[in-house]
């Protein structure tokens, strides 16, 4: 089928998805029904331009929850008796492309001093939602958020504005942190646990942003020669910063994108943060994806023969869901794997950057629009 985008669905048969007979998807039926409890209470997800609905997804919901599904055999089967695969085909054969993000650890202090001073905020008053009712014509469409002002509605300011002192004074603060290199990767994660001084914990989930695009700092530095691109990952980024501490600021104010946060409920923490589709992640079942194009909820069947690490050494081949989004993710075979929360998610998801092929799972009735 071909879509309004420079991208095809190619429908597949369940047998042409190589790994797919060896997983196990059983643990999406508790993330299924999590959805099918937020749509019952919630607003639907909006539709994006793929033109998959969540009316579309919620009778595969509905299904998934009468089934009392036990086990990958029955966990597969489901999945074969309720929805058709379709291969997402880019041009020139290029291939997708997988990355991974975590929900970190923070130490942080509740007051601030000399040591603990980098704040993390909550979202100000004066950032606004933008849309096509009130956005601007000098404001680029891609901004979701604006400063209003006087009346007047323009970009906010970016993370060197804040960084020097924007947002001081108007008691946004919900905790304090003691590295700004940290606390710039718990803004590329969107999510942290927050470990305060006393022991207590808090979690943050993403609330909004300033508005402005997301600029990977490792790309600046592979572009200055710093880096190898055979090598780079987030480990060898904050080795970089480590070692040259006087250009800290510099590197981390190119991404002038800036994340607002706010509390979140820190019961079930076996579970992973509650992210864009407004339900728990599940650690590498849960898959971020460009908003724009994927409707929220649906199945991916994702597979690599170059990530390796994710599976005991075994090529990466797992259904997933797609529960969130991120600045970065862009592009119709582009994603996000949720990796867990703590140190050894985030060493895990540092150095996810692969190729990878993107199948989306259909429900079959929705499946006969792209036939």
């Amino acid at each position: 089928m071909s879509t309004d985008a420079d991208f095809h669905l190619t429908r597949v048969s369940f047998d042409e998805l190589e790994g797919w007979g060896q997983d196990d998807p059983s643990a999406l039926f508790a993330a299924m029904g999590d959805i099918l409890n937020y749509l019952t209470k919630g607003k639907p997800y909006r539709t994006a331009s793929l033109g998959l609905t969540a009316e579309d997804l919620t009778a595969l919901l509905e299904k998934a929850k009468a089934a009392n599904i036990v086990g990958p055999d029955q966990a597969r089967a489901f999945f074969e008796e309720h929805c058709v695969p379709f291969r997402i085909t880019l041009p020139n054969d290029k291939r997708g492309f997988v990355t991974a993000f975590y929900e970190p650890e923070l130490e942080v202090s509740a007051i601030r001093d000399n040591v603990w001073k980098y704040p993390i905020y909550n979202r100000p008053a004066d950032l606004i939602d933008l849309d096509d009712g009130n956005r601007p014509s000098h404001i680029d469409p891609y901004y979701a958020f604006a400063l209003e002002k006087d009346g007047q509605i323009s970009e906010y300011p970016d993370r060197r504005q804040i960084d020097q002192g924007y947002l001081e004074g108007r008691g946004l603060e919900i905790a304090f942190a003691k590295s700004k290199v940290d606390l710039f990767f718990v803004h590329v994660q969107g999510a942290a646990r927050l470990r305060l001084t006393d022991g207590s914990l808090k979690r943050i989930t993403y609330s909004a942003k300033a508005g402005h695009r997301f600029s990977p700092i490792g790309r600046l530095l592979l572009d200055r020669g710093e880096l190898d691109s055979a090598t780079i990952s987030m480990q060898t980024i904050r080795r970089w910063l480590a070692d040259h501490p006087d250009q800290v600021d510099e590197v981390l104010w190119h991404n002038r994108s800036y994340i607002f946060f706010r509390e979140a409920a820190v019961d079930g923490l076996d579970l992973g943060p509650i992210a864009a589709a407004k339900v728990p992640l599940v650690a590498e079942r849960s898959l971020a994806v460009d908003r724009l194009i994927h409707t929220f909820g649906f199945p991916f069947f994702i597979q690599s023969q170059s990530l390796t690490h994710l599976d005991g050494g075994k090529p990466f081949a797992r259904l997933m869901l797609a529960l969130d989004t991120g600045s970065a993710i862009v592009g119709p075979a582009r994603g996000d794997i949720f990796t867990g929360s703590g140190d050894g998610a985030g060493e895990l998801a540092g150095t996810v950057r692969n190729q990878a092929d993107f199948t989306i799972l259909i429900p079959k009735e929705a499946a006969k629009r792209y036939s």
